[in-house]
């Protein structure tokens, strides 16, 4: 994917999703700024989620320390085409774009165990990705290095509660994901609905992003100023994970 023919082409994520429409807009804009900085969007050539995409992670809207290195923003094969290697070759063209330029290696977070929107940690350990930090309450940070000299990868310790007010929900974003700007209104109807104030906070900068509360910058939901999940949820599961923090808070 270029910027010539980004708009014209598809980006794997909310394939035929009207109400995703906006957001879906909304990341290609933002692919196409950061494609400036270095950004690559790499998919299967058929209607289908099977694509990549990373960029230098000293540009990465993350709260990492990883100099030299490139950092995967999302990965995902799915449907009839996993186990048909496509993966592996997403990732090996990851890796010989990364070693082309002269980086020390590959960075990417997984979960602690199997979570939505999460990579699996097994198939990054099989193709020889270490973890290297660990944040919390689930995040690791797992990095392959071919040059066994330079630093490991870190996670930030920076935390701007500022950007997350009590007594509500908040929930951070970025553009990233079109599944996280397409979902905010049927999660302010939810709120709405049992009482509770629902505030958003896009991080448009890097800057932002870098220094964010939370780890997954694509997404985060916090309640009461506490950080709660990563996942972008349907509405059933949001409603019920309200009436469950509600019931805590009593």
């Amino acid at each position: 994917m270029t910027k010539s023919n980004i708009e014209k082409e598809h980006i794997c994520c909310a394939l035929g999703a009207k109400q995703y429409e906006q957001a879906v807009i909304e990341k290609k804009e933002w692919l196409a700024e950061r494609m400036d900085e270095g950004l690559v969007f790499y998919r299967l050539n058929e209607r289908a989620k099977v694509f990549i995409e990373y960029l230098p992670a000293e540009m990465a809207w993350i709260p990492i320390q990883a100099p030299n290195y490139m950092y995967i923003n999302c990965i995902w094969v799915s449907g009839k085409f996993k186990g048909s290697g496509h993966a592996k070759q997403l990732l090996n063209k990851c890796k010989a774009d990364a070693m082309a330029l002269g980086m020390d290696g590959i960075v990417h977070i997984v979960g602690k165990k199997k979570y939505p929107y999460l990579s699996e940690k097994r198939f990054f350990e099989y193709m020889g990705f270490e973890s290297v930090d660990q944040g919390e309450p689930y995040f690791e940070l797992f990095a392959l290095k071919w040059n066994k000299e330079a630093v490991n990868p870190s996670f930030m310790k920076t935390k701007n509660d500022h950007l997350v007010k009590k007594k509500s929900i908040t929930i951070c974003y970025t553009a990233q994901c079109p599944f996280a700007g397409g979902v905010l209104e049927e999660l302010r109807r939810v709120a709405e609905s049992k009482g509770v104030p629902f505030n958003t906070h896009r991080l448009k900068t890097k800057e932002e992003a870098q220094n964010a509360p939370t780890i997954w910058t694509t997404f985060g939901i916090f309640y009461d100023g506490e950080f709660i999940t990563h996942e972008i949820m349907s509405v059933n599961k949001f409603e019920k994970l309200l009436t469950r923090l509600m019931k805590v808070k009593i």
